[in-house]
């Protein structure tokens, strides 16, 4: 029998997670179940202990189905297993996902002959794995695809292996044993996690620094290493948070035209990583924040409710998630009051509730306007509908002119004459803010707006521009201030 006639007989067990698949079933199982109550959080570590990842994924899959339609298949493997079949190789579909989710994406695919998948008794993973394939097809007697750690006991067992976007382990094997690759993209590269963690949203982060700077404070050294421990402090905790709300949002991701290159969604960050590097940046925050007054830690933790609450359900609720983030974007500029002793005023407060609802408002103005879904029909994750447009882009002109009112009321407050003994040098700061604004809804509506809203304004030029000309028109009026309290 010659090799092309003995490759022809010999099987293909084909892996699943990771392999056929951008993606690890059981973990993305887990957080729908977390996103549709929460309390089973509490039950992960209970079946962990009673049963260990076998009873775990046995409760995990039996109350949460998958649909095979949705799943993002590797498109190279597909291809591959096509070839194989035509020659008339028997496929197999050898997995540690559950029997019942590996039958039903075999039905959808409708490429494989024989499906093995892990049940209440048996953790067809690893050794388990090679020790089936091996009784069944002998030592040797099968090809292997496959992708991660657990496969390297599989890849020594078989008679060739095709190792497919290997982790670290996976490609160091397939050097030295010189096997054959599939969709090695290489491992994931800094500005992936960089992009996973969103470090350009940071920007948003220095809304903390609003209050002392409003308060004349802004040359106080104490108050400025205040300001800079609280911006990392509240970084670091964000972007866990973001990496959190992509594992929540794993299949809506693939179905949006741009989320969908995000590193997790995408497959090229698996979620372990992703969940080792967030709660190391939860851990990072919480040392920095000791370091800082205790109210901000209050507040800390107040936006790490309500973050992690807009992530799991409110941010599927209509209104109420752009109220929420209209708060979330608010309490930054609490946090920075906290960290720093300085009130909170009513009118900063109430101004920056109705600019950042109109943000949040263009934020979903813009959802809508990029989604291609029929009238009727919901926008994925969120309570909108296409009919909805007008009236949120209504809505978020409207919250923009309240907010320059509310700006225009404050500047001829009492407080302003407090601050200032020329306060009419400030007033040319209302209309700087409602170009800002309205030109973010001009540009949403042109289509030409695709970023977070916050993000935009602080690194587009033309609105740095009329930041700094406000800023500088701040300055100026601080100058001329008797006593010259703005360097106090």
């Amino acid at each position: 029998m010659d090799a092309k006639t003995e490759n022809q007989t010999i099987p293909l067990a084909v892996d699943l997670d990771g392999t056929l698949i951008a993606a690890d079933l059981l973990w993305e199982c887990l957080f729908k179940l977390i996103r549709r109550n929460a309390l089973f959080l509490f039950m992960v570590p209970y079946w962990v202990a009673v049963g260990g990842k076998i009873r775990l994924k046995q409760e995990v899959f039996s109350r949460v189905d998958v649909d095979p339609t949705k799943l993002p298949y590797r498109e190279e493997v597909l291809d591959y297993i096509r070839a194989e079949k035509s020659k008339g190789r028997k496929i197999i579909l050898a997995t540690a996902s559950a029997q019942h989710i590996a039958e039903k994406i075999a039905a959808e695919l409708g490429l494989f002959d024989v499906v093995i998948g892990s049940t209440s008794k048996v953790n067809l993973k690893s050794k388990d794995k090679t020790a089936y394939l091996v009784k069944e097809y002998g030592d040797g007697g099968f090809d292997y695809m496959g992708n991660s750690r657990d496969d390297l006991a599989v890849f020594d067992a078989s008679h060739k292996s095709i190792v497919v976007a290997p982790d670290k382990h996976a490609r160091q094997w397939a050097k030295s044993h010189s096997a054959e690759t599939l969709a090695d993209g290489g491992p994931a590269t800094f500005k992936e996690y960089l992009k996973m963690l969103r470090v350009h949203q940071w920007a948003k982060n220095v809304l903390i620094a609003v209050a002392p700077i409003l308060d004349h404070r802004i040359f106080d050294f104490t108050m400025i290493i205040y300001v800079v421990g609280a911006f990392f402090a509240f970084s670091f905790l964000a972007s866990s948070v973001y990496v959190f709300n992509d594992l929540f949002d794993l299949a809506i991701d693939r179905m949006h035209p741009t989320k969908r290159k995000r590193p997790l969604a995408s497959g090229r960050i698996d979620p372990a990583t992703g969940i080792k590097v967030a709660l190391c940046l939860i851990g990072l925050s919480v040392l920095i924040t000791t370091l800082l007054p205790s109210m901000f830690a209050v507040v800390l933790v107040v936006y790490f409710i309500a973050t992690t609450a807009y992530s799991l359900k409110v941010k599927r609720w209509l209104l109420l998630d752009v109220l929420t983030l209209a708060g979330l974007y608010t309490i930054r500029v609490v946090a920075g009051a906290a960290v720093t002793f300085t009130p909170a005023s009513f009118w900063l407060l109430a101004f920056s509730v109705f600019f950042f609802l109109s943000l949040a408002l263009v934020k979903r103005f813009v959802e809508l306007d990029q989604a291609s879904i029929d009238e009727k029909q919901r926008l994925s994750g969120r309570g909108y509908r296409p009919e909805d447009k007008s009236i949120i882009a209504q809505s978020g002109i409207a919250s923009a002119f309240a907010s320059i009112l509310v700006l225009a009321l404050y500047i001829q407050s009492d407080a302003v004459f407090e601050l200032y003994e020329y306060p009419f040098l400030i007033w040319p700061i209302c209309p700087l803010v409602l170009y800002i604004i309205m030109r973010v809804w001009i540009l949403a509506n042109r289509r030409e707006f695709y970023d977070d809203p916050v993000v935009f304004i602080i690194s587009d030029w033309r609105s740095q521009i009329m930041i700094a000309l406000g800023a500088a028109l701040m300055l100026i009026a601080g100058l001329l201030e008797a006593g010259g309290t703005l360097f106090v």
